[in-house]
């Protein structure tokens, strides 16, 4: 039975050979699901994306029998080319790390239906290496983050607190800088931005902050 229907498909007229078709197709599944828990561990705990990691696993194996459909065929590619053309996908992209995964998809899936394998794997290689520099920048290395720091302070006491203000601030934050200063209802806003350290502690710095000026209203607020 079994060797009757392996006869049966050798037999089909087609341009793609059904056993090429098979690992061209596993390959991209496998890469799908790479994929998808690449953004997972990387992205998944966000939640600032429109969810199209969801389309992953199924849009890989899609994307791979698609171009072994047409890449045997002129007219197809161009009649496909010309359908496409007039389809319009809703779903909005909310952060640009998702086009770096669908574009990821698509290359790999492209790469499947080709036969360039090795390719891909390099091409996994090096994205993981990016994505976990990322990653280590982001969580070890304070130098690339950076914080944002907004006073509020009356105008009437603000020129006699500004010195003490801006030593204390320059002991407490590194890499120090006044973005912009504004005056309104007669409040002065300093707006800051200084490198991120682990080891600050919040509390305490809002108190001892307040405390410059005992009778000044300061407002603090972090980002």
């Amino acid at each position: 039975m079994w060797e009757e229907f392996v006869d049966h498909i050798e037999n089909l007229q087609s341009p793609v050979f059904w056993d090429e078709a098979v690992v061209s197709l596993g390959f991209s599944l496998i890469a799908a699901i790479i994929i998808y828990f690449t953004y997972q561990i990387f992205y998944g705990s966000k939640h600032i994306g429109a969810g199209v990691h969801r389309t992953f696993i199924l849009g890989g194996p899609s994307i791979t029998a698609l171009f072994l459909a047409i890449q045997t065929s002129i007219p197809l590619s161009l009649g496909l080319l010309g359908a496409l053309s007039f389809v319009r996908f809703r779903t909005p992209v909310k952060d640009p790390a998702e086009i770096g995964f669908l574009l990821l998809l698509i290359a790999t899936s492209v790469l499947s239906a080709t036969d360039n394998y090795l390719l891909a794997i390099i091409l996994f290689v090096i994205v993981f290496i990016a994505l976990s520099f990322q990653w280590f920048s982001q969580n070890r290395f304070s130098l690339f983050g950076r914080g944002n720091l907004m006073i509020s302070v009356e105008q009437s006491a603000f020129d006699g607190l500004e010195p003490q203000l801006t030593a204390f601030l320059n002991q407490r934050l590194r890499g120090l800088k006044l973005q912009t200063l504004s005056v309104m209802d007669d409040r002065v806003s300093l707006h800051y931005q200084y490198r991120q350290q682990s080891n600050l502690n919040w509390a305490t710095f809002t108190t001892e902050l307040s405390q410059i000026d005992g009778q000044a209203k300061i407002e603090v607020f972090v980002g």
